[in-house]
């Protein structure tokens, strides 16, 4: 599910790697404008830096998981 103009949207609905979507635009500053207007009001700058950041947290959290299962 993305924000659409108009269409509300359910957080407890979202996936984790959407949550995790919604979590960066609003540490950049961007999530009013994606419930506003719709992730498609973002500029290729601002959904790239997004997409960035999610790789870099995904990366993160794998090797947090990874050093968890290492020390059992």
């Amino acid at each position: 599910m993305t924000a659409k103009k108009g269409k509300p949207v359910k957080m407890d609905e979202l996936t984790p790697e959407e949550k995790l979507k919604y979590e960066i635009a609003d540490e950049l500053g961007l999530l009013d404008r994606v419930m506003r207007d719709g992730w498609r009001s973002l500029s290729s700058k601002e959904t790239g830096r997004i997409g960035g950041l999610m790789t870099k947290k995904k990366r993160e959290i794998q090797k947090n998981n990874k050093n968890i299962t290492n020390i059992n």
